[in-house]
């Protein structure tokens, strides 16, 4: 195609429709979206309750809750002989860990390397 056929095509006026109706579709498209959100948005604050500050969560008495750090050791599952009654699941613990009897936290030791890698002669 050469320039003369864009004229033709650009100055026939189905091109024109067809332009003016796309423009027009677009805009159909464009409110109906913009109406959906504005129903969605009144039907959202007409379901939910917001609460009210008094309904707000306040800080206990005591001040704000802090961290609580603490040792942890496996709470193994005990190994059952083949004679012997099964575990019950009432009789499981709900974590796999508990409070530990020793609760020193560790610390690097002298003469360990710190970390894989870290270039030392390690334990000797």
């Amino acid at each position: 195609m050469n320039t003369a056929t864009y004229e033709v095509l650009a100055a026939s006026s189905d091109h024109a429709v067809a332009v003016t109706i796309a423009f027009i579709a677009g805009l159909v498209v464009a409110c109906a979206l913009i109406w959906g959100v504005r129903v969605g948005m009144r039907v959202m604050d007409k379901d939910t309750h917001h609460p009210g500050p008094a309904e707000q969560p306040h800080l206990p008495e005591t001040g704000p809750v802090r961290e609580m750090r603490e040792m942890r050791e496996p709470d193994d599952v005990p190994v059952v002989d083949r004679g012997g009654r099964r575990l019950m699941p009432h009789e499981l613990h709900r974590a796999s860990t508990r409070t530990g009897k020793d609760q020193q936290p560790r610390r690097w030791s002298p003469g360990s390397s710190g970390s894989f890698g870290g270039g030392g002669l390690g334990r000797t």
